[in-house]
């Protein structure tokens, strides 16, 4: 049962989110907490009275950008409480606490107990450490996100938390802990909450997904969960977030091929695509296996929109190796590719390997995975030319309602006539560097 709103404290609070979406959804949930304590969220340029900053640690570079925002919010808002939450805050507690600029660090867990830390240090003017053992934490933080404001069609929802993979580039199952698990339960009764205030579509995310419900030893899944929410009447899609090749289930990939509220857009981060580098990245598949995987995933779902991570110029990575990695991504055609070079994380087993590889090369190589990015990007968009795609509506934009298909490509819509939040079949009559344009050809299809 949700919590009453209590009557307004007068007191307001902002939210500077850093990094990923399952950082997004962390953020809107304690917000979520704020707003049912009576405090209200700060317009922008708006002053607040307390400031959470959710920080990201995936890079060095997320580290030096927390660090800056910390600054700046105290230099900006001096009397102002500032709250850290997120990945760097729980890596590196102590960091905060010398800055002098934080009054709460949360860090990844005891997050429902935010508003809590934040009014004990206004009260008491002390830096509060609310920062323990990660490692030592076996269950999910259950927090929720309330609809609130003007409601959006897509909503990302955290089911899981935590990863056991250890690859050596990534700091990330430091910071966030063990693989832990949503109940089932709770998942679907947020996503139903969330439904009946008008929002459409949901995206599961997680850190480890493909792996949600193993820990929980009571036969959820994935592929459990996801069968759960097709049976809600008006939530008209489900998608998945990244998820890991080697989890795919056979019974998941049947859901995809069978299930139309279920997106035909899976995100499979292949990393490299050369075996000597994944071998070094101690990712857990080598490159014949993710072939075979997508050759089969095609062959079942006829059309369906593969996006992937890549990182160039990972320690030890040849020119050679990098010019398989392109052969490799030729080869499997990815609808998008969101490359990274490879940035050392203080902490990682990869930071201390021999043959780091010279910024300017990892520059480089990005720019040609880039390139060959978006040619396999407007080669999967052309599919659809002269063709229908279905459209779930979420704005109006200048001139244009704009939504993404099914597939996950940016679509806007001539027709003046259509409504946010429902579906419509658009044939696609022309293209755009990043989407496409077309018209309605029928009523919608939410009945």
């Amino acid at each position: 049962m949700e919590k009453e709103i209590i009557e307004s404290n007068g007191k307001k609070v902002s939210f500077i989110t850093l990094g990923c979406k399952v950082n997004q959804y962390d953020s809107d949930a304690m917000r979520s907490l704020f707003i049912r304590n009576g405090y209200k969220v700060a317009k922008e340029n708006e002053n607040a009275d307390v400031y959470v900053i959710n920080t990201c640690s995936v890079t060095s570079i997320g580290d030096r950008k927390s660090r800056q925002m910390v600054r700046r919010i105290r230099r900006e808002h001096p009397g102002a409480v500032i709250a850290a939450a997120g990945c760097y805050a729980q890596l590196a507690p102590d960091v905060f606490v010398q800055m002098g600029d934080v009054d709460v660090i949360v860090g990844i867990q005891n997050r429902s107990h935010i508003v809590e830390y934040v009014e004990e240090a206004a009260a008491e003017k002390k830096t509060l450490n609310a920062v323990g053992d990660i490692m030592a934490v076996t269950d999910f933080e259950n927090l929720s996100v309330d609809a609130e404001g003007e409601v959006k069609t897509r909503a990302f929802i955290k089911i899981q938390e935590g990863c056991d993979n250890y690859c050596t580039f990534c700091i990330i199952p430091f910071a966030r802990g063990k693989l832990k698990s949503r109940r089932q339960s709770d998942a679907v009764e947020e996503i139903r909450r969330l439904v009946e205030k008008g929002y459409r579509e949901v995206v599961l995310t997680g850190i480890h997904l493909g792996n949600y419900g193993k820990d929980l030893h009571d036969g959820t899944s994935l592929s459990t969960l996801v069968t759960e929410l097709v049976r809600i009447p008006d939530l008209l899609r489900i998608r998945l977030g990244s998820i890991e090749s080697v989890e795919l289930s056979d019974e998941l990939i049947r859901i995809i091929r069978e299930e139309p509220k279920v997106c035909p857009h899976l995100h499979l981060p292949i990393q490299a695509g050369s075996d000597d580098i994944l071998k070094r990245m101690n990712r857990h598949y080598r490159l014949a296996e993710y072939k075979e995987l997508i050759r089969n995933l095609r062959k079942e779902i006829p059309g369906l929109a593969l996006t992937t991570d890549l990182i160039v110029g990972f320690p030890g990575e040849t020119e050679e190796n990098f010019r398989e990695t392109l052969d490799t991504l030729q080869e499997l055609q990815f609808s998008a590719i969101h490359v990274f070079p490879y940035s050392p994380r203080k902490g990682t087993p990869a930071a201390a390997y021999p043959n780091q590889v010279k910024p300017e090369i990892k520059k480089e190589r990005a720019a040609r995975v880039q390139a060959l990015g978006k040619e396999l990007a407007g080669a999967y968009r052309n599919q659809f030319f002269h063709k229908m795609v279905r459209v779930l509506v979420e704005e109006e934009k200048e001139g244009f309602f704009e939504g993404v298909s099914d597939e996950y490509i940016r679509v806007f819509i001539k027709d003046k006539d259509v409504e946010k939040g429902k579906v419509y079949s658009v044939w696609i009559d022309s293209m755009t560097d990043n989407g496409m344009i077309g018209m309605v050809q029928k009523e919608e299809e939410n009945e």
